[in-house]
């Protein structure tokens, strides 16, 4: 692999003007077929297999009325006036008229006579729309908020919930700068130059550029969530930093040590990039491995962030040398005034890292010790963890769906905004329509929990029938989820058997159990699927039993400490101020997954590039714990500025007003932060300063079975001495390798 990957970084540097015309062609062809193709991410969240989507399939099949999409209209007299005012009546049934009449909607439903809150405030109807959310054409969204004017006219607030929410802002993709603004700000503070700065900038918005416009082309064919692309930015603007500074700093130590260009970028290439290569391997093993979970929006998400990775692999091992070719030794220009453009190497004498990681190693017992139970303490509230979808309830006030969330819940109580949509198939009925229809409506309105459950509406065909139930508690409320377990498990099995109907209960309550339920039974599979491999490539990589062991379960320690942050933020409300959450909520279903995929794939970033230092000198010297102070010295400063960089990029993403987007950015941020600095800092080298020689241990059987891939370019480095001792002794030129 080192050998392959220091030809590779020879022929990119000797023909650098191909490779750039050929990562420039790339780059416009995909970016054109995105625009020309006009994919659009979606926000359906199908889960086959789950009752809430064999409702919802049903329903799309013999009923479909009511199905695609809907707006609730919500309506609010100020306070003084009352909506039995003839005037207001009149403007609210002229408002509906309007609405019915809007180009693409299906059916617009005035509010009903029992539709009005005790207070006399509130009131609401529906809009319905053939279509789905994304597919409501533009005009009509618009007229659908132009016709509410004779509502607004007579001094009525009017304001919108449901699929299509007319008026709803869309996030300025600010949080994206102000990440790569900050790293830049880091890699001017670690480099002390603008050159050695601008280019891992450079090939990392490649990357993401081709990453992106590829999301869009695979967009125009299949399904793909609308938070995929944000998630693939998230990733792929943090590994492609990542991954050229890695190589970067390494051409930078070959320079000092008086290098030619050539050769500097070749050696970096094939030591620093092959822990680039594994690196975006087992973040691309672990990302791309939700595909077993078996639920289709978490499998593109998955394969969507997983290319995106890949990408910037191939960017940082062909591009970057191709770019440092040009720069030439000119790498360190443009220096920045007062700041020393270090490049870590030991020339430059002891550093700060050479001195922590003396005492680390030092002082290995308490080091170990004091580091496992900071992470125990910050993984504790794991324990309090619970599972579901956010509502409108943790929307920006400023939104209008989050102020028709307030005004249905201060005029008809909480559980309005959390209603139950019990599905019935009449198909198989052992009774008449009415008495089977009667009896389910009975049994779930007398249910303790349930306000009140409204009349069915049956379909064309009489073969299906729908009826909503309104909870006495709201959507996030853990009293809520046991209501619909209980509904479902105990109060309608008992009318089906008597009445020999079928009936399922969804929504998106009902919707965010079901996919907490079906993650749930996933994540053991997934997690040994995801463990497994990696600890093979591990094992192959560093040829030990003893570290994959390590880094799987100092992996698994940095995710649950970064778990308990989440839960303490938003689910226990700590410092929920501070990252801009106006409520609290719980943590978001999918989440533990995707992070536990994400987190496990990045943190053997830094697992990969200290390790391979520390192997590359123990094959060099048999010292094990030089090997540890040598590799945690030369790699600190890297690790640091890298480390800071994902978090700057993932912490900006903080900013924005989505809590789901919100939520991956803590949990990710703090992962990071945790895992750079109290699992790689201090427990890593703790334990390998206890394992001694016994880490690096693997059975004679063993070590003939698996290939030597040579990450570090430990043979790599010693074929090159002997052909410089050769070439010196017989004063000829360096031939190629």
């Amino acid at each position: 692999m080192a050998t392959l990957l220091y030809r590779l970084g020879q022929l990119c540097v000797r023909r650098r003007r191909t490779v750039l015309i050929g990562w420039a062609v790339l780059l416009v062809g995909v970016a054109a077929g995105s625009v020309a193709l006009g994919g659009e991410t979606s926000e359906d969240l199908s889960l086959p297999g789950t009752e809430s989507q064999e409702a919802f399939d049903l329903l799309e099949e013999r009923f479909p009325e009511q199905g695609g999409s809907s707006t609730r209209v919500v309506i609010a007299a100020p306070a003084g006036a009352s909506l039995d005012d003839p005037a207001t009546a009149r403007a609210i049934e002229t408002t509906f008229e309007e609405l019915a009449a809007v180009d693409g909607v299906s059916l617009a439903t005035a509010p009903a006579p029992g539709s009005v809150s005790p207070d006399g405030l509130v009131t609401f109807g529906e809009v319905r729309y053939p279509l789905g959310p994304l597919e409501v054409e533009d005009s009509t969204i618009a007229g659908v908020e132009a016709a509410v004017e004779p509502a607004r006219a007579v001094g009525l607030a009017v304001e919108f919930g449901g699929d299509v929410v007319p008026g709803r802002t869309m996030e300025p993709p600010s949080s994206e700068a102000l990440g790569l603004v900050v790293a830049m700000v880091i890699l001017l503070v670690s480099f002390g130059s603008v050159l050695a700065m601008g280019l891992p900038i450079l090939t990392a918005l490649v990357g993401l550029g081709i990453g992106i416009a590829g999301i869009g082309v695979l967009s125009a064919f299949t399904e793909l969530p609308s938070i995929a692309p944000t998630l693939a930015v998230m990733i792929g603007l943090a590994v492609g930093i990542d991954y050229a500074l890695f190589i970067v700093t390494r051409h930078r130590q070959n320079i000092a040590l008086g290098m030619d260009v050539e050769e500097s970028v070749a050696r970096a290439n094939g030591t620093a990039g092959g822990a680039v290569v594994f690196a975006g391997m087992t973040v691309v093993i672990a990302i791309a491995g939700l595909s077993v979970v078996g639920i289709p929006f978490l499998t593109v998400m998955g394969l969507a962030a997983a290319a995106t990775v890949a990408v910037a692999v191939a960017v940082a091992i062909t591009l970057l040398p191709a770019l440092l070719g040009f720069a030439g030794a000119n790498i360190d220009r443009l220096r920045v005034p007062g700041i020393k453009a270090r490049t870590g190497g030991a020339e430059e004498g002891p550093t700060l890292g050479a001195r922590w990681a003396a005492w680390v190693t030092h002082h290995r017992g308490p080091s170990l010790i004091g580091g496992v139970l900071v992470m125990a303490l910050l993984a504790a509230p794991v324990a309090s963890m619970r599972l579901g979808l956010p509502d409108d309830g943790v929307q920006p006030e400023s939104s209008t769906q989050r102020r028709a969330y307030d005004l249905l819940a201060e005029g008809f109580g909480p559980g309005f905004n959390a209603p139950l949509t019990v599905v019935v198939d009449l198909s198989t009925a052992a009774v008449g329509t009415d008495e089977a229809l009667g009896a389910v409506r009975e049994a779930v309105a007398g249910t303790d929990g349930v306000l009140f459950a409204d009349e069915p509406v049956v379909s064309p065909g009489g073969d299906t029938a729908i009826l909503i139930a309104i909870p006495e508690t709201g959507p996030a409320d853990a009293a809520t989820e046991a209501l619909i377990r209980h509904v479902r498990g105990d109060v309608l099995p008992q009318v089906e058997q008597d009445q020999g109907v079928r009936v399922a209960v969804t929504g998106s309550t009902a919707l965010g159990i079901d996919i907490s339920d079906k993650l749930a039974d996933a994540l053991p599979l997934f997690m040994v699927i995801v463990i497994g491999l990696i600890f093979l490539l591990l094992l192959v990589v560093f040829r030990s039993i003893l570290i994959p062991v390590k880094a799987a379960l100092a992996i698994l320690v940095s995710i649950g400490s970064a778990f308990g942050v989440v839960v303490a933020i938003f689910q226990w409300g700590w410092l929920k101020d501070v990252v801009g959450l106006q409520e609290t909520l719980p943590i978001i279903s999918f989440l533990p997954l995707m992070m536990f995929a994400i987190l496990f794939g990045l943190s053997m970033d830094y697992e990969l590039f200290i390790l391979s230092r520390v192997r590359e000198e123990y094959v060099h010297t048999g010292d094990p714990q030089g090997a540890v102070l040598t590799g945690l010295a030369s790699s600190a400063r890297v690790i640091t500025a890298a480390a800071l960089i994902m978090v700057s990029v993932f912490g900006a993403f903080v900013l924005g007003d989505d809590p789901i987007i919100k939520m991956f950015g803590v949990g990710l941020s703090v992962a990071v932060l945790l895992d750079a600095t109290i699992v790689r800092m201090v427990i890593v080298p703790a334990t390998l300063s206890l394992f001694d020689e016994r880490a690096w241990w693997l059975p004679g059987w063993l070590d003939r079975l698996l290939p030597d891939v040579d990450i570090e370019g430990a043979r790599l480095l010693e074929h090159l001495s002997e052909r410089d001792a050769a070439l010196t002794e017989s004063d000829e030129q360096p031939a190629l390798v």
